[in-house]
């Protein structure tokens, strides 16, 4: 066990954590050369092309210093805040980390915000500047900024690149000799850390824990604390590039179990595994559920995929538990699943994923957040869909939540973030200047407000030097109001939003405008409206398309055309009776990207 060393690597977005794991594998021959490749741990796709890491993933090394081999067990970790939680379970099955630091970039928010999770487990943290290689890096700047953040020694930060690989036989003696080996008891009832599970077609779910007591040996009997689930340990081993079968995993090791388990609610991220015939009196600290913190409906294109819809959605929960879904019904878009994501980004993913992967067409509709709705008698639902709101006449107030929010930027962008959080209905709780030229501002604002577009106009006014993380805070009393969007007198459901009643009237006559941009025109009027219950704030009319029907009457009598044109109202007039307006996808699309 004094051999052992676990260590995860925490970073903002894109500051080059899969690079640097690339080299870390290469220095200690992990990976053979045939199976090298750019982000080696990064298994889809999607991860690939999008340089980000989606799910955390861990690898075993052998590393040999003054005649001794050392195991060093690494857990790369996502980057994007739509994560967070699973790299907190990640850093919990850990005893140090490095943080890594882009040296032309400097310190961002998801930097701190992970250093802050790493800090809470008392880890020892390795700063390290990556990137020293290109042309605009600044390390000497960046080492000062760690220096006023940590609190460290200059001479304890290490600079490398993980393009070229300069630098990294020092992180791996920094791993060895400043890293702690894990503390646990080999004789205590066994205790493991699930901190990531992935769904295998053939060998079911495999778990990948960390054993803080106790050892685990194959065809022992185990039991999940959380979920109170017994089974068999089919096959326990490490974690190489691929699996590698072990008869026992001992104290402080990190493994993998396979025991035939089919469905994903029955291994969570953050639960504790045991023996069953000598358990452990409890859990390991700091499980808890995953909250997913988006809403949005997701409809088959085609309602005849409703059921290949529910089969995608299952098998794409097995390789993400943090996915959550129920069926739901619209009157615009037929039949279709409410589903719960933790961010926008999430949302984006699980998208792709489905057309990639299972290649499902689907229209999402536009994302909501969770709000506790009170009526008068003091009970309390939670409603993730404003066509679940109560009668209005039954509601006492309603509480929406709010996020913590931490930006980071240049001072010369300050003004523009300032006035974009209050528009969001931000309070600015502090500003402070990290560095000569940087700012750190914390507000709270509601997650509702956030959910649509805030990243991307984030990132457009601060010229992509915005950087931002936020976690929830709590919920609070709101002034919101249900608008639905009416087509000829009939409400169309998927289009109905939960707004404030400041920004009401505003998105209201937007909505119309938009829609009567988007919306093909008839043979008959089409009348758009916003309401607030039975009160309408804003109309838009699309106007008929008239076919001249006197265009074969040249010269004659007046009456003739007078006649055609009658016998044409009546048509008009029985038509509007029972004509139904066609709504084009990017309509629903285009209600987001309103500005």
């Amino acid at each position: 066990m004094r051999n052992i060393r676990n260590f995860c690597i925490i970073a903002h977005i894109d500051h080059g954590k899969s690079t640097l794991a690339d080299r870390l594998l290469d220095e200690t021959g992990t990976v053979e050369k045939k199976d090298s490749r750019n982000q080696v741990l990064d298994d889809m796709d999607l991860e690939r092309e999008r340089g980000i890491t989606i799910k955390s993933h861990a690898i075993q090394m052998a590393y040999e210093e003054g005649g001794e081999v050392y195991t060093l067990n690494l857990i790369d970790t996502p980057g994007h805040v739509d994560f967070s939680y699973e790299v907190s379970r990640s850093i919990a099955a850990c005893e140090g980390a490095l943080l890594v630091v882009d040296a032309s970039q400097g310190i961002q928010a998801q930097t701190i915000s992970n250093l802050y999770l790493a800090i809470e487990h008392d880890l020892e943290i390795i700063p390290v500047i990556n990137k020293i290689d290109l042309p605009g890096a600044n390390p000497n700047e960046v080492e000062d900024q760690i220096v006023e953040l940590l609190g460290c020694a200059p001479s304890d930060i290490l600079r490398a690149s993980g393009k070229t690989g300069e630098g990294v036989k020092d992180i791996l003696h920094a791993i060895v000799n400043r890293i702690p080996s894990p503390t646990g008891d080999p004789e205590a009832p066994l205790q493991c850390l699930v901190f990531d599970s992935v769904f295998n077609p053939f060998r079911g779910i495999i778990a990948y824990y960390k054993v803080v007591n106790g050892s685990i040996a194959k065809g022992d009997k185990v039991k999940f604390i959380a979920t109170g689930m017994e089974y068999d340990a089919d096959e326990v081993g490490i974690l190489k590039l691929d699996m590698q079968p072990r008869d026992r995993i001992a104290t402080g090791d990190v493994g993998y179990i396979i025991s035939g388990i089919k469905d994903s609610k029955e291994v969570r991220v953050g639960d504790t595994i045991t023996h069953i015939d000598r358990p452990a009196e409890r859990a390991i600290e700091g499980f808890k559920e995953v909250k997913p913190m988006v809403f949005a409906g997701v409809y088959p294109i085609d309602t005849e995929d409703f059921e290949n819809l529910r089969t995608s959605l299952e098998k794409l929960q097995l390789n993400d538990a943090s996915l959550t879904f129920t069926p739901e019904s619209s009157a615009a878009l037929g039949f279709g699943f409410r589903c719960g994501f933790l961010g926008l980004l999430h949302m984006e993913i699980v998208q792709e994923r489905l057309d990639r992967e299972f290649n499902m067409d689907v229209i999402t509709t536009v994302p909501n957040v969770s709000y506790k709705v009170y009526d008068k008698v003091g009970h309390a639902i939670e409603v993730h869909n404003p066509s679940g709101l109560p009668d209005p006449a039954k509601i006492d107030y309603i509480e929406e939540p709010y996020i913590r929010a931490t930006i980071i930027t240049k001072a010369d962008y300050i003004g523009p973030v300032m006035t974009l959080c209050l528009d969001k209905r931000g309070i600015l709780l502090k500003q402070h200047f990290i560095t000569g030229n940087r700012v750190e501002a914390v507000f709270d604002m509601p997650l509702g407000e956030i959910v649509i577009d805030f990243y991307d106009k984030l990132k457009s006014i601060s010229r992509g030097y915005a950087s931002f993380d936020y976690h929830l805070s709590d919920f609070r009393l709101s002034k919101l109001v249900k608008l639905d969007i009416l087509l000829n007198g009939e409400p169309v459901d998927a289009l109905s939003t939960l707004t404030h009643i400041d920004n009401s009237v505003t998105l209201g006559r937007r909505m119309c405008e938009k829609l009567k941009e988007l919306i093909p025109r008839q043979q008959f009027d089409i009348a758009i409206q916003a309401a607030i219950g039975a009160k309408i704030i804003a109309r838009e009319t699309i106007k008929a398309v008239r076919k001249d029907v006197t265009a074969k009457c040249y010269g004659g009598d007046i009456s003739r055309k007078r006649k055609l044109l009658e016998k044409q109202k009546e048509g008009k007039k029985r038509m509007k009776q029972i004509g139904t307006v066609q709504v084009p996808q990017k309509a629903f699309l285009a209600v987001l990207k309103l500005d």
